[in-house]
């Protein structure tokens, strides 16, 4: 059987529908490469969010078409769901464009593009009727792209909030919520494996379960979700990320109180702190009532981590805007935040929109919050020294003896800091063990098991 190599982009729901595809053709005979020279068909898992990621997807399949002028490659993922029909007449590096909507398809496609003809794509817009992707049997035995001890599971796939400047629900659909017993059985199952880590991603886990509840039926919500999984036995993490500020169900910091286990770390998506901007975004909420949910989760659960987005250069966004979006920073005094500056997407209802801001003043305002926000975010950490924390073991520091890094509960993959861990002893990949913060190094910090022998 042939053999393939798969490159995902984009976020993490990305990954999920990577490792998807990744069991799909693992079960239909496929051989993983270990990398793309070795690979007979190389699948490119596109991000289509924003233009600069958009470029990133379609640089990579050039260089791979130059580096491997003789290799089939496949563009997948968010970028072909959303221009299938563009990037079959424009981009000939590729030998096939396979979308996101039904995954389960990937071995066709990508067979289809083995043999050099180009293979059909699922319908452009997700049927709203249609379940999320998820890998055959137990999504639990698909292969993970994380790394040690930790796993992404989504719960939830597409968006009704449809945010004037987002492009999501016309890629990924309209909100489809999966079932609890299913996410149980998968959750279940990735503990046996050992994971550590069950970090729950969907568009807006807030919305968790409304499409479910439609008609007056009843049915799960979020807080629901988490009370069947704190059911589950066993000493393990659960991350809940990505939940909009409108959405948040306030019952979630309650369950965060009484089980240990689930994480006081909320990534809530702000975006502003301008009510003029935030209502032309589409959002309900305003800058005092985003402080207040701040409050909020604070009171409820000292030691909290909030992490948020900011989206400047949204068109209209005055000198005085950004100054209000400042403001809000400096306020909030969040652990963790991210700039973004706006991408004009097709197909949204901020592609019409007047009062563009020119890409130079939005880039300056992107490098304003971020020089602020990494001051604010040191501060934040400096206050954690000398506090006992368990700590996520991922990897051995390379040429560094009794040196790890991994991560707090402060922490999430990939996109905080990191966790510096000494130790005397070796540490396995995936453990999750007892710590104490003894130093910030920029904004990462330092730590030492406090395990006995350690």
């Amino acid at each position: 059987m042939a053999s393939y190599y798969l490159d995902p982009f984009g976020c993490v729901k990305n990954q999920v529908d990577a490792e998807t595809m990744m069991a799909f053709l693992d079960g239909s005979g496929w051989e993983r490469g270990g990398d793309a020279g070795s690979a007979d068909i190389i699948i490119v898992n596109s991000c289509g969010f924003i233009e600069a990621a958009k470029r990133e997807s379609i640089n990579a399949v050039l260089a791979y078409r130059k580096m491997y002028p003789q290799k089939k490659i496949l563009l997948a993922g968010c970028l072909a769901q959303r221009y299938p029909e563009e990037l079959r007449e424009s981009l000939a590096e590729a030998d096939g464009v396979f979308g996101n909507a039904d995954l389960s398809r990937i071995a066709e496609a990508a067979a289809a593009a083995l043999e050099g003809g180009f293979p059909a794509r699922p319908a452009a817009a997700p049927d709203s009727r249609a379940r999320p992707g998820r890998a055959p049997g137990n999504p639990g035995d698909r292969p993970l792209l994380s790394l040690p001890g930790s796993a992404y599971v989504k719960i939830a796939e597409g968006c009704d909030n449809r945010c004037a400047f987002c492009a999501i629900p016309d890629i990924r659909g309209p909100l489809r919520s999966r079932p609890v017993p299913e996410i149980l059985a998968e959750c279940r199952r990735l503990l046996e494996r050992g994971v550590k880590e069950l970090c729950l991603v969907g568009q807006d886990l807030g919305c968790y379960g409304r499409d479910l509840r439609r008609g007056g039926s009843g049915g799960p919500d979020l807080p629901g979700l988490l009370e069947a999984l704190s059911s589950l036995e066993g000493h393990f993490w659960v991350r809940t990320l990505y939940i909009h500020p409108d959405n948040f169900p306030l019952p979630v910091l309650d369950i965060c109180r009484r089980d240990k286990r689930f994480l006081p770390y909320f990534d809530v998506p702000f975006q502003h702190g301008s009510g003029r901007i935030l209502r032309a975004m589409g959002r309900r909420g305003n800058a005092e009532a985003y402080l207040g949910l701040v409050r909020r989760i604070r009171e409820t659960l000292p030691g909290a981590a909030v992490r948020a987005t900011f989206l400047v250069g949204f068109p209209g966004e005055t000198d005085g805007d950004f100054r209000e979006l400042l403001e809000f920073q400096e306020k909030a005094e969040l652990e963790w935040a991210g700039a973004f500056a706006y991408s004009r997407e097709e197909g949204t209802p901020a592609w019409a929109m007047k009062g563009r801001v020119p890409k130079k003043t939005a880039a300056e305002r992107k490098r304003i919050v971020e020089e602020r926000q990494a001051a604010i975010s040191e501060r934040r950490m400096e206050a954690r020294v000398g506090q006992e924390a368990e700590v996520l073991v991922e990897e051995r520091i390379d040429g560094e003896e009794g040196l790890y890094l991994g991560r707090l509960p402060c922490q999430a993959p990939e996109i905080d800091g990191a966790a510096v861990i000494s130790s005397r002893q070796e540490l396995p990949p995936g453990a999750l063990l007892p710590a104490r913060v003894f130093a910030r190094a920029g904004l990462d910090l330092e730590v030492t098991v406090t395990v006995p022998g350690a």
